[in-house]
């Protein structure tokens, strides 16, 4: 993106991504919220076990931010295997891939982030290998070319993707189990915080906490950056106790409204309500008005809106709601209210 956004499920800098490892849970026991996912994996990790044989292959799916590859590590511990690590974009040769799957051992968890990305010639090349564990790999060319079955030691594939609809039918049919990882409601939000907090040693109370929790999208990831802002703010400003005064304003400072939307969040909403009336309007549209991508926009902008009622999403476009109009302060004056937080 052109701009850095901080309430964008995706890591912003490495520092950023090192400092959130820190505060990532361990175990399955640590984990706080998506409870119907971690009650269906435990089951399943023990079943697994019992049997002593590894994991079944798994799609965790939904927008980034919410815990895909802290479940795959998560995975991986409770399974006493060893963890490797890939993109999908940076998977683009098959020679890649079978470096990797022929130096898997038995039980190995491999993680491939970004699934629905793999170039198609790769991701055919990997049907095999989760199928039946084995890959062809073509010697020579033409005439002379001949094809060596490879056997590969039983592994599980752990596939994460902010954008399912994209991934194809028979990638996606061959894993054993699917999750999807949605939003987290308030409650679990706030306790996120509130041992975010502790692991940091940051003075929060109660409402600060719920302040915080309530801006972060329903997102871990942003919950921890955005605690993060507020310890900052904290300690230059309030004797490094966040209040709930403490936490307004330092969000404010950052351009987050009550409701967790930043600038890009409402240029986006204003552009519906007053270019186009309210909508219907395509996304490439906005996007042009923007100078955003498409898909910028589909993926980091939209999902939360869409969860929280201020747009609707047809086949003739994007529509924004009564509760956008109420939240933008549009019906009566057509401007936006004077704190993020009123």
């Amino acid at each position: 993106m052109s701009r850095e956004r901080i309430v964008t499920g995706k890591p912003v800098t490495e520092e950023e991504e090192a400092f959130s490892w820190s505060l990532r849970p361990k175990t399955l026991d640590e984990y706080i919220g998506q409870s119907a996912v971690v009650k269906k994996l435990a089951i399943s990790l023990e079943s697994a076990k019992k049997r002593g044989e590894p994991q079944e292959h798994m799609l965790l799916y939904g927008p980034p931010g919410l815990g895909k590859t802290t479940l795959a590590h998560i995975v991986s511990k409770e399974m006493n295997a060893r963890l490797i690590t890939a993109s999908g974009p940076t998977l683009n040769r098959i020679a890649d891939l079978m470096g990797i799957l022929t130096n898997l051992d038995k039980g190995d968890v491999f993680f491939i982030d970004e699934i629905h990305r793999l170039p198609t010639n790769v991701e055919e090349f990997i049907y095999p290998a989760m199928e039946d564990f084995r890959v062809d790999f073509v010697v020579d060319k033409g005439p002379f070319s001949k094809v060596i079955n490879v056997p590969l030691k039983r592994f599980t594939l752990i596939g994460a993707s902010t954008r399912v609809g994209l991934l194809s039918a028979p990638l996606r049919d061959r894993f054993g189990i699917s999750y999807h990882l949605d939003f987290y409601p308030p409650e679990d939000m706030f306790k996120i915080v509130v041992r975010s907090a502790e692991i940091l040693g940051v003075n929060i109370d109660k409402e600060g906490g719920q302040i915080i929790a309530g801006c972060s999208r329903g997102t871990p990831r942003i919950a921890n950056r955005l605690l993060r802002r507020s310890r900052d703010y904290a300690l230059v400003k309030a004797d490094s106790h966040i209040t709930a005064e403490v936490a307004k304003k330092s969000l404010e400072m950052e351009g987050i409204d009550n409701r967790g939307l930043d600038d890009l969040d409402r240029k986006f909403l204003r552009i519906i309500t007053d270019y186009y009336q309210g909508g219907p309007v395509g996304i490439e549209a906005i996007a042009a008005t923007l100078a955003e991508e498409t898909s910028t926009l589909e993926e980091l902008v939209e999902p939360y809106l869409l969860k929280i009622g201020f747009l609707t999403r047809t086949k003739r476009g994007r529509s924004v709601t009564h509760e956008t109009y109420k939240h933008l302060g549009l019906p009566f004056n057509g401007s936006v209210q004077e704190s993020l937080f009123d």
